[in-house]
């Protein structure tokens, strides 16, 4: 198992990422009557890691199930660049969206709880594309989250959150994903674990030649490990720039450090 894991840990998984990408444009989303997002415009490029920060109840998960199709924007459109060809996302259905490569973490996990941990992560490989790479996924999976290993055989209701989170973004690995989309990740964890969540998600996307859109607040950690963010206030993008601009912004002192 020695020699198998420092394999593992110097395995690249490379797929043709060239011009690969995701392009949101001018879109309005909401829900009923109530419009939660304002001409929302951004980019996911590949190989990057984006973040998207904004305080409760201003359109950040929103975004992402516009991208992922559960949500349908009022206006705008989302499309996919994918090896030289363009791919109208707006108005597929989640199952399409999630054959091309595009896969979701969810908000609050959503684990099968009387599934075990192995069964679990089994359901994440239902797409065709990544049913070939079963085996080899699941390897990876139990050698990047070891404590998943140990308890592969027990219920995945009976597990911490931390835990949780963990098999939720092993379960997404399995899905053999192309883009990543993270919602939420921290909410309900220790500090603790929440500093070692996000090293495991810069650890993935390293190791997995993988590009990340993540939902966040917990901006300290956040901007550890993304390239660049948006910052999204009352359902629009106030501010767009790379990690260190993010830091130095006005809106980041206002909402995340007291300033």
């Amino acid at each position: 198992m020695g020699a198998r894991a420092t394999s593992l840990k110097t395995l690249k998984w490379k797929r043709p990422t060239l011009g690969n990408r995701i392009v949101v444009e001018n879109i309005d989303a909401g829900y009923g009557a109530v419009n939660v997002l304002h001409g929302v415009s951004m980019e996911l490029n590949a190989g990057e890691t984006v973040v998207l920060l904004g305080t409760n109840g201003n359109g950040k998960s929103t975004l992402i199930k516009c991208i992922m199709g559960l949500v349908r924007p009022s206006r705008g459109r989302i499309a996919m660049e994918l090896d030289g060809e363009t791919i109208e996302l707006t108005g597929k259905r989640l199952e399409d969206i999630v054959n091309y490569g595009i896969i979701l973490v969810p908000e609050g996990r959503h684990l099968f709880p009387k599934l075990t941990v192995r069964e679990n992560l089994l359901m994440g490989a239902f797409r065709m594309a990544a049913r070939p790479h079963i085996a080899r996924n699941l390897e990876f999976c139990f050698e990047a989250f070891p404590r998943l290993l140990e308890r592969k055989n027990q219920p995945a209701g009976s597990m911490s959150g931390g835990e949780q989170q963990m098999l939720a973004l092993a379960r997404a690995i399995m899905s053999h994903p192309r883009f990543l989309l993270v919602d939420e990740p921290s909410v309900g964890l220790a500090p603790i674990l929440v500093a070692h969540l996000f090293e495991k998600i810069k650890e993935l996307k390293e190791r997995r030649d993988l590009t990340i859109l993540m939902a966040e607040q917990n901006f300290n950690q956040a901007t550890k490990i993304a390239d660049r963010g948006y910052i999204i206030v009352e359902g629009k993008i106030a501010f767009a720039g790379d990690r260190s601009l993010l830091r130095e912004h006005h809106l980041v002192k206002k909402y995340y450090l007291g300033a």
